[in-house]
């Protein structure tokens, strides 16, 4: 083979640039790929949406074994197709759309029934699919709704029905009066109200925002009532075991009271005679410092004191070039 130096450095440079195109391609669309990819793909029919979204979790019994992959319209119908990896689709699944926190987040959860796989490339029928309730959007067609009203045109109806049902009974024109005055309270506030739901639609935007947050928050709150939960045999022993030392105390306390008494009173004459006298033991601990420092110079050596006598033979007696020289001092080395 030749080397790469001899060869076309311009089909070197192609051929790298494809290799490198199709190890791209590989990597981005890793989730499909047969060996390494998420699974294996299904369809479920829905009668809405109901808030799902691509990248949201599939689960069975609580545990994700997948993520939704799309979500198209297939006539009256919503299709959503998902990819389930290591986890059992039996031809008599059901699927449903559930609220997975108080934000709004949503997830596909499956019950993997029946006694045959489900075929891919059959989709799960709407007779075995349910789809929830959205307060959330609700509440924000509500919102939106409500701000196209015309209040005042609305107020100003109420009032003309009202008047002409003047010749109905007393109940009635009491009835489409007050109807009318509330009608009349809507229009006045209908800046304060459009406010209000402006303000809720922020704070609902503001809370789906932080929803990760909020999930570690309940997800932390969960391990510390977990762990409590685990302890929970340790700490009624502890409980328990105090509750016990203290009967045993009072119990102790109540057998020598008769001799804690006394012992008490003698200590206290014992610290009175003390503090009368701390003048004397101040003084009579800094004199035993120095004899105790003194007494151990004499005694460091061995089982005995050592001293040093001058003076007892005289000086003529002793041999030319010994004893002290001056006075009587100890002799030097």
């Amino acid at each position: 083979m030749k080397p790469l130096s001899e060869r076309n450095p311009i089909a070197i440079a192609i051929a790298g640039l494809v290799l490198l195109g199709l190890l791209a391609f590989a990597v981005f669309d890793s989730a499909n790929l047969p060996i390494i990819g998420g699974g294996t793909g299904y369809t479920a029919y829905f009668p809405e949406a109901a808030g799902l979204q691509a990248g949201n979790e599939v689960r069975v019994a609580g545990v994700i074994v997948g993520r939704v992959t799309g979500i198209s319209l297939a006539g009256n119908k919503v299709a959503v197709t998902f990819k389930v990896k290591g986890a059992w689709v039996g031809d008599e699944t059901t699927a449903a759309i559930k609220i997975k926190t108080l934000l709004g987040d949503k997830f596909l959860a499956l019950d993997p029934v029946g006694t045959q796989p489900q075929n891919p490339g059959t989709p799960i029928p709407l007779s075995r699919t349910t789809a929830p309730y959205d307060v959330t959007q609700a509440f924000n067609g509500l919102g939106q709704e409500v701000t196209q009203i015309n209040t005042v045109q609305l107020g100003r109806s109420l009032q003309t029905l009202a008047e002409a049902f003047s010749g109905t009974p007393p109940y009635t024109r009491a009835a489409l009066r007050g109807l009318a005055s509330v009608s009349r309270s809507i229009a006045s506030r209908d800046v304060q109200l459009a406010g209000l739901l402006r303000g809720a639609r922020n704070v609902t935007g503001a809370l789906a925002g932080q929803n990760a947050k909020f999930a570690k928050l309940l997800g932390d709150g969960n391990l510390l009532l977990a762990e409590l939960r685990q302890r929970q045999a340790a700490i009624h022993a502890l409980l328990t075991g105090t509750q016990a030392l203290a009967v045993q105390l009072s119990g102790l306390v109540t057998d020598n009271q008769a001799k804690l008494g006394p012992a008490l009173t003698e200590l206290n004459r014992v610290t009175t005679v003390l503090a009368a006298n701390q003048a004397n033991l101040k003084k009579a601990l800094a004199l035993a410092g120095p004899y105790y420092r003194l007494l151990g110079n004499a005694l460091g050596n061995g089982r005995w004191f050592d001293t040093y006598l001058c003076g007892v033979v005289p000086k003529s007696y002793l041999p030319p070039g010994t004893g002290p020289s001056t006075g009587c001092e100890p002799p030097k080395p």
